[in-house]
């Protein structure tokens, strides 16, 4: 049997194992507007502020990490994006989906370099990265522990 769907390519892999049982998700539609980056942050935090007791650094994190994704996405993507959000028990999944089919760069750490840090941080920050070629783009999938 053979497969249509691209594999995904793993950016990082520090450990992280597929995510046992789903306890909530939500997911939002956004256009490529400057907006789109505060309305995906304020999403995320109601989310996890709704689904558990989530440390706060955890939040922090995960509005970060939304917020460099999103950020990307308003920064090349021609189209509408989706942001989902997956809380396993334990460890929140961030998906992006966008209509962009080049798959992001994880450039080197570079101190003297003035921006293009979002994958380096997002990296830094989760345990997994994940980036699947879809049919009309991409769908970047970031696990963080939130313990």
């Amino acid at each position: 049997m053979t497969s249509t769907e691209p594999s995904a390519t793993r950016l990082s892999a520090t450990g992280r194992r597929r995510p046992d049982g789903v306890v909530r998700r939500a997911a939002m539609e956004f256009g490529r507007t400057q907006s789109a980056i505060g309305h995906a942050r304020d999403f995320t935090v109601d989310f996890l502020e709704r689904s558990a007791s989530t440390a706060a650094g955890a939040v922090d994190a995960a509005r970060l990490v939304v917020s460099e994704l999103v950020t990307n996405v308003v920064k090349y993507a021609p189209g509408p994006c989706r942001l989902e959000l997956v809380l396993h028990t334990g460890l929140l999944e961030i998906c992006v989906h966008d209509t962009y089919g080049a798959l992001p760069v994880a450039r080197p750490r570079d101190p003297e370099r003035v921006g293009r840090h979002g994958m380096e941080i997002v990296l830094a920050i989760c345990t997994g990265v994940e980036v699947e070629p879809t049919a009309h783009g991409k769908r970047v999938r970031a696990f963080l522990p939130l313990h």
